[in-house]
């Protein structure tokens, strides 16, 4: 993004993950109604657990109630899907780690983003948020989206996180597309860590003009804004106050929030925040 920003970014094949829990339904939600929106294809997929300890212990029964129930709960979220014009399909998967299915799928799609739900029951209810959704956002070559159960489609406000690195400068070409998607403005945020060396902190200005910039150039309605403070409080914190139903940021960077997503700090802002974190990749 050294000058402008490129047509990357755009969301073409969604990838919504589902295990038909409540903990799911947000993610349900948006992912359609971001197909409605940009005009993209969905693949609708879940996870039922398959192990030889099943067939060992005579657990086919309950295996065929399982794969029975996922189908019925694709089955509903196809028709209503279809029924908004959107080009759906739908796949059950097999395997002892969900998180692998929804690679797995991913890459058979070529998605560029896949939708999760923040929390679940067994099967890919165990995406919780904790080893098997940082798995997905870090092993993920596409765009992740973890969204909690409450969630809708966003209309108010994006937030996004900068800190000047390539995955960030990738995050500022999806907050241009999904702005623009959506009609709705863009709070750019870039935090001074107190950690930080005194030139490391004076980057943060400078980093949030050029991003500013170069979204108003695109016709986005964009702010610069820069926090002082750790990054997950700042990121929340500027969530809360600017009314922002879509946080975006990077999935790797150059300071702590380029870390962000690789430790305890992810958990803090996908766990604590009350809308969709989108992570995108560099």
């Amino acid at each position: 993004m050294a000058d402008q920003l490129s047509p990357t970014g755009r969301f073409e094949r969604i990838l919504l993950a589902t295990d038909g829990s409540d903990f799911c339904t947000g993610a349900e939600r948006v992912a359609i109604a971001m197909c409605v929106k940009s005009g993209a294809s969905l693949t609708i997929t879940t996870s039922v657990i398959s192990s030889p300890e099943f067939d060992t212990h005579g657990a086919s029964e309950a295996q065929d109630q399982r794969e029975a129930e996922a189908s019925a709960h694709l089955d509903r979220l196809e028709a209503q899907a279809t029924s908004l014009g959107i080009a759906t399909t739908k796949v059950i998967r097999y395997g002892d780690d969900p998180y692998k299915d929804i690679l797995a799928e991913a890459e058979h799609v070529k998605a560029d983003l896949i939708v999760v739900g923040r929390r679940g029951r067994r099967g890919l209810a165990r995406l919780m948020l904790g080893d098997a959704t940082l798995k997905v956002i870090s092993m993920a070559k596409c765009n992740v989206m973890v969204v909690p159960k409450a969630c809708d489609m966003w209309k108010s406000r994006l937030l996004l996180a900068t800190d000047g690195s390539r995955s960030s400068d990738a995050a500022a070409v999806a907050t241009s597309r999904i702005a623009h998607c959506c009609a709705v403005p863009v709070s750019v945020l870039s935090v001074e860590v107190p950690g930080h060396s005194a030139e490391r902190q004076a980057q943060a200005r400078p980093i949030v003009s050029r991003v500013v910039t170069l979204l108003k150039q695109e016709g986005v309605e964009a702010e610069a804004l820069v926090e002082k403070g750790e990054t997950h409080h700042a990121i929340l914190d500027v969530a809360r106050q600017k009314g922002a139903d879509l946080i975006v940021m990077g999935s790797h960077g150059r300071t702590s929030l380029g870390r962000l997503l690789l430790g305890s700090n992810s958990e803090r802002v996908i766990g604590r925040t009350t809308c969709p974190v989108l992570v995108v990749k560099g």
